[in-house]
């Protein structure tokens, strides 16, 4: 408790409070609502550390300069008070003193608001009217890819394929958001033959703003599962907003994902499906998976091709195949297929795998959903090992859904039968444990309460023959 007083007056703590407004995303109300069940700041960056960006940088300047102010301002109505015996003004200097720190916590926000509205708005709006103008007259196809997870994937996928017959350009690693959409279409040259466009929806309304800036002719829905609820409210809701590109597009040019259960409501007879046997004609055969690779054969008729991805797990086939099947249609030799599904690899801490001391570590820590949590455990299952182990601390944005999604996960990982479960102690862990009890898990399980020593210190935990799948993120701002 001392500690945490103490830790209010260390210059530290300036930099605490730019970093919760930076993994906020400089959102007011989060920011607050993290602030406020904060009870011991000097614990707030277990996880990560600020990143200094130019505004986090302005900001921290801004509230050096403003404590400064503010303990002179505090000191000088102290002398007041004690030089004329002004009754109410050393009071006042002793609260402003005692207080800044809570004080500028909360006006911290007022130049965020401000600036959102006046400066950061207005810029905004100019740069997605230019890049609404771009993507407009651009003679290339544009790909949209929306979906509640696997877009990043899809996108590297398909970019990967593509390339090996067409120019194509793609939205960076997840750069998905309006910004990032008006960023990437200055970066063009105009005569590409292929944009691939990632769509990132947080709230309703995203996409189809996004489709209204882009321009879609085509569009690829990856799936659909709880995700953003804390904004969406209800699943419906997030479908309805992600299928609403399908209204920008013509009906043969969508293509959605059949293995997401979700999303059965939604398709169409005109629509476009894909799944793991099989896309736009072409039929899968031959799968074999490994520690590092997915290989299998797709076969249309008579004509067939022996395919080998750096993509791991069965998950994958219905998009390989799918990128594959398009690339086809789009002209591209089965020789320019192959190449560039041989080139496909996982994207940064999405089911990439590992060797550490003998063992096998699938990183699969990118903020994910239930649907990754199956991907995820069925792989665990399918894999060969010694020793099986499954760690994760739970989903984060699942709203009203959060108990009933994470006793479905603890099911999940029971019927995976791993050999240990590490769960990361937060306000779900006890929502999984009663899915592994409902599932009559026989397992060992550990509640670790210091994640990041986990984490760090994983190359003492694993040994030679062990397989440990590491699935989703929790975040500082996450109980």
């Amino acid at each position: 408790m001392i500690r945490g007083i103490i830790y209010f007056y260390r210059p530290a703590y300036i930099r605490t409070i730019v970093y919760m407004l930076q993994s906020s995303e400089y959102q007011v109300g989060p920011y607050l609502k993290w602030y406020w069940r904060t009870s011991d700041f000097s614990k707030v960056e277990r996880r990560g550390q600020l990143t200094k960006t130019r505004a986090a940088k302005m900001l921290v300047y801004f509230l050096d300069l403003a404590v400064l102010i503010t303990i002179a301002l505090g000191l000088t109505f102290i002398y007041i008070g004690v030089k004329r015996e002004s009754a109410g003004a050393w009071p006042f200097g002793l609260a402003l003193i005692i207080a800044y720190p809570v004080l500028w916590a909360h006006l911290i926000v007022l130049p965020i608001i401000f600036g959102r509205a006046f400066l950061v708005k207005p810029k905004n709006f100019r740069k997605l009217k230019g890049a609404e103008k771009i993507f407009a007259e651009h003679q290339g196809l544009k790909i949209a890819i929306a979906g509640s997870y696997g877009k990043t994937s899809m996108k590297e996928l398909l970019s990967a394929v593509l390339s090996e017959g067409k120019k194509v350009a793609s939205t960076p690693a997840n750069k998905n958001v309006p910004v990032s959409h008006a960023i990437f279409a200055r970066s063009l040259t105009g005569d590409e033959d292929i944009l691939i466009i990632e769509y990132g929806e947080g709230a309703p309304g995203d996409v189809r703003r996004f489709s209204l800036v882009t321009h879609p002719t085509h569009a690829v829905i990856t799936g659909l599962a709880p995700a953003h609820l804390d904004k969406y409210k209800t699943l419906k809701a997030a479908g309805d907003d992600i299928l609403s590109v399908t209204k920008f597009v013509p009906e043969d040019h969508v293509y959605i994902n059949q293995e997401s259960p979700e999303l059965k409501d939604y398709i169409k007879k005109s629509f476009n499906t894909y799944n793991s046997s099989g896309a736009l004609g072409w039929k899968t055969s031959n799968v074999k998976i490994t520690f590092d690779q997915t290989n299998f054969t797709i076969k249309n008729g008579n004509d067939s091709i022996e395919l080998h991805s750096g993509l791991i797990g069965r998950h994958h086939l219905g998009a390989l195949v799918f990128a594959a099947a398009l690339a086809l249609e789009f002209g591209l030799s089965k020789d320019e297929v192959a190449r560039g599904i041989a080139k496909t690899t996982p994207f940064e801490h999405r089911m990439q795998p590992y060797e550490l001391n003998g063992a096998w570590v699938i990183d699969d820590t990118y903020n994910g959903n239930i649907e990754g949590i199956k991907a995820g455990t069925e792989l665990l299952s399918e894999l060969p090992a010694k020793r099986k182990v499954y760690v994760t601390p739970g989903l984060v944005d699942q709203g009203k859904q959060k108990k009933s999604v994470h006793i479905e996960l603890g099911k999940l990982i029971a019927k995976a039968h791993p050999d240990l479960v590490v769960l990361m102690h937060n306000s779900v862990c006890k929502y999984i444990q009663e899915g592994l009890e409902t599932a009559k898990f026989g397992g060992k399980v550990i509640i670790e309460k210091d994640p990041l020593s986990f984490y760090t210190g994983l190359k003492n935990f694993v040994a030679a023959g062990d397989l440990i799948v590491l699935q989703n993120d929790w975040p500082d701002q996450y109980k």
